[in-house]
């Protein structure tokens, strides 16, 4: 089993980020040492801000709120109303043109059903993760955009509504994504500012993805020191040679 807690300090450190990583587990039973939540959400991705801190495991009961999020998740022994609900909900987006019916078919949801869903600071983790969610901004997606491509060999794919499908996405398919969030997402989550985007990585290869980000950062750090100093030279009215800016950094 890999060193969770080693894996969790290296993509902090390699990215800077401000929030720990986040594992997702989905299952029939709850992992050991999870608490259930204390507080009422509006919505399930509110828990993807509260596991970066404790170790939750959550059920429909908790999602009772988030008609959407136990769609997307597949969650059993949902509400009685959660159906109704999320056909009020579907309806009073489709009357907007936010989501229309033929697009609802296209939304990722789990492909089995589970009764719950743990969510735990990656450092905290004894057992390996479906998925790992992150909080990054656009200099820090720029690595993990690059290392996605080189674990999965292709550009990740990037969602938009609603932001609880990045996960069923991810899971299902066994590669990296990102998700812009939707607009419920950003009211209902503090960590989600304008400048934050959310990742999504497979636990199966998130070592794969934590070496080729920490490789990539240390590049992308020399990088710009490489062109601020030409940027720099080349304003003052020199013409340095690739060689000689490289010569620089040493």
């Amino acid at each position: 089993m890999p060193d969770f807690g080693s894996l969790s300090k290296k993509l902090l450190t390699s990215l800077e980020l401000k929030f720990s990583p986040i594992a997702i587990n989905f299952g029939n039973e709850p992992l050991a040492e999870h608490t259930p939540p204390d507080i009422s959400i509006a919505a399930g991705c509110q828990f993807w801000e509260l596991g970066a801190t404790q170790a939750l495991v959550t059920s429909a009961r908790d999602h009772a709120n988030c008609s959407i999020g136990i769609h997307t998740h597949n969650l059993a022994d949902a509400p009685a109303l959660q159906r109704s609900e999320l056909e009020q909900t579907l309806a009073a987006m489709g009357g907007l043109d936010y989501v229309r019916a033929d697009e609802v078919p296209a939304i990722p949801t789990m492909q089995s059903t589970s009764k719950y869903v743990c969510y735990t600071p990656l450092a905290q983790c004894t057992t390996e993760p479906d998925v790992v969610l992150l909080y990054a901004n656009a200099r820090q997606g720029l690595m993990i955009t690059q290392a996605i491509a080189r674990v999965d060999g292709a550009s990740p794919l990037s969602l938009g509504r609603p932001a609880c499908a990045l996960i069923p996405q991810v899971i299902n398919s066994g590669k990296a994504a990102a998700s812009l969030g939707c607009c419920g997402a950003r009211a209902y989550i503090g960590s989600l500012d304008d400048g934050t985007t959310l990742w999504a990585l497979p636990g199966e290869k998130l070592a794969d993805y934590i070496d080729a980000i920490d490789t990539l950062a240390e590049a992308n750090r020399v990088l710009t020191l490489f062109h601020k100093q030409r940027n720099q030279d080349i304003a003052a009215g020199k013409s340095p040679t690739v060689a000689e800016s490289l010569g620089k950094l040493s």
